[in-house]
């Protein structure tokens, strides 16, 4: 009864509907361009140059005369993977980091992990990466490895905040007299009690993941040629942008809807995990 319920409001909720039909437009687009794209985007065609939408380029054509939508779905799976493996990195550390922090309140790991965050945050993505790019040069990975860095304390901020309360609960006491030990009772007890909180932010950084690559590869710093990224075709774009204006919409377009979708895919997934909304509602 309770799976159906879910289901129910899961079916039911606009924005985690719409929010995920956006969201898979854009990665299905991004697996298909491994199989299959309407051109090559390494393939220049100057006479081609500036041509706007049309059956022959639906979405036109930019300074070197390559297909926009080839390079939008091509851009798609650099922006989706980039974002991903940052979140990834973002969580896979963040979260043993929370829990350690919460298990030991108040104890020199906890101050040590919780001042390691806040040095984190007194650094945004962005200059991370350019510290970052100032030693190994700019590439796609090392916007991964600063998104990522970026995450990590997002994510143990986030666990260590729910966990405080569910270590003074009766079944995590009970466990504690059991015999078990703090680092079990964190992956037995505490971290299936968070999964929906890490789920919804997940999706948060997520979205956030995209407009940071994005805003990397603007300046230089993200995936380089000959791997298209929407950020740099919207940084390609600027000085065109009076002479072929769908060199920016569409890229532009194509960020703002993703990162929409996955927003509102965020709102429709804490809606469902969190009781008193979905009490409401039943």
């Amino acid at each position: 009864m309770a799976e159906k319920s879910i289901l129910r409001l899961a079916l039911s909720s606009r924005n985690l509907i719409i929010g995920l039909a956006l969201s898979l437009v854009f990665v299905i687009a991004g697996l298909l361009s491994f199989l299959w794209t309407p051109y090559d985007v390494t393939m220049l065609d100057i006479p081609s140059r500036f041509q706007t939408p049309s059956a022959a380029h639906w979405l036109g054509t930019d300074h070197f005369g390559r297909d926009i939508l080839s390079m939008i779905m091509v851009g798609a799976r650099t922006s989706i993977a980039v974002a991903l493996v940052a979140v990834g990195i973002g969580m896979g550390l963040g979260v043993p980091l929370g829990l350690a922090a919460a298990a030991r309140k108040d104890s020199l790991l906890d101050d040590l992990i919780m001042r390691g965050n806040d040095l984190v945050f007194a650094f945004p993505s962005l200059l991370i990466a350019i510290l970052i790019t100032a030693v190994f040069g700019p590439s796609a990975l090392n916007a991964i490895i600063a998104i990522g860095v970026f995450n990590i304390p997002v994510f143990a901020r986030l666990v260590r905040g729910a966990a405080l309360s569910l270590w003074t609960l009766d079944y995590v006491l009970s466990a504690r007299v059991a015999g078990k030990g703090a680092a079990r009772i964190s992956f037995e007890h505490i971290l299936p009690n968070v999964a929906n909180l890490l789920i919804v932010q997940g999706t948060i950084q997520f979205s956030l993941g995209i407009l940071a690559e994005a805003s990397l590869s603007y300046v230089g710093l993200g995936a380089q040629p000959p791997i298209p990224s929407w950020g740099r075709m919207l940084a390609d774009s600027q000085t065109m942008i009076s002479l072929a204006p769908h060199m920016a919409l569409f890229p532009g377009l194509a960020i703002v809807l993703t990162v929409l979708g996955l927003n509102l895919a965020g709102d429709g997934l804490r809606d469902l995990f969190d009781p008193k909304l979905r009490k409401a509602r039943t």
